[in-house]
């Protein structure tokens, strides 16, 4: 069976793809974050909030433009930018998918906070709360329960467009699904494998976020 014959390839590939999903949406929880609070900001220069401007650019630019141009954009370009650093196909692609990760999860941050009650807000200020209190304390444990559902579709949504690092190599499920199709000559099945493996994945992925928020539903 192709699926035995070549475990190791596909068990590599499922590996890579979990790590890169993993590390991407974690340091993309980061950066977005910090995104979503400097667009937020209400520092201004005059009446122009030029951190809220280039928060908005950033996202715009990061939703508008494909993932796929992205990342062969951050693969030529990196080793451009920086000759001093060693950048592998690998790095590259995780830069890439964080900085991606990052204007989609700024979004989703922002608009959980957003959703909060003013009032949640006015009531802490009241009960002798500085705002950064406020916001740790108050306005954050809120918008993580907002917010969750989105936050676990995009953990799916990175696990699927992984796919897309295959252009460049990198060993995930589809540069395994290219090789082995290669190799075997049996392109259709390898596919079909490819794509079982990639549902479990997201499916047991959904499954796990979706646990959690019933969890945080039962603390309420």
């Amino acid at each position: 069976m192709l699926l035995i014959k070549y475990k190791a390839s596909f068990m590599n590939g499922i590996l890579m793809t979990i790590k890169l999903s993993c590390i991407t949406v974690l340091l993309g929880l980061i950066f977005g974050t910090v995104i979503a609070f400097i667009k937020m900001s209400s520092f201004k220069i005059w009446k122009i909030k030029p951190l809220n401007i280039l928060a908005t650019i950033y996202i715009e630019i990061i939703r508008g433009t494909p993932l796929l141009l992205q990342l062969n954009f951050f693969y030529f370009f990196l080793p451009m930018a920086i000759p001093s650093m060693n950048f592998d196909k690998t790095m590259s692609v995780i830069i890439a998918l964080t900085i991606n990760s990052a204007g989609y999860v700024a979004e989703i941050i922002r608009s959980g906070i957003m959703a909060v009650d003013k009032g949640q807000s006015e009531a802490a200020r009241c009960l002798g709360l500085s705002k950064i209190q406020t916001m740790r304390k108050v306005i954050i444990p809120q918008a993580v329960k907002n917010i969750l559902p989105a936050l676990g579709n995009e953990l799916v949504m990175m696990t699927k467009e992984t796919s897309l690092a295959a252009t460049l190599f990198v060993g995930e499920i589809m540069t395994q699904c290219n090789v082995v199709g290669g190799a075997s000559m049996m392109q259709i099945q390898t596919l079909i494998i490819s794509g079982i493996l990639y549902f479990i994945l997201t499916f047991s992925l959904s499954k796990l976020v979706g646990l959690y928020e019933r969890k945080l539903s039962v603390s309420d």
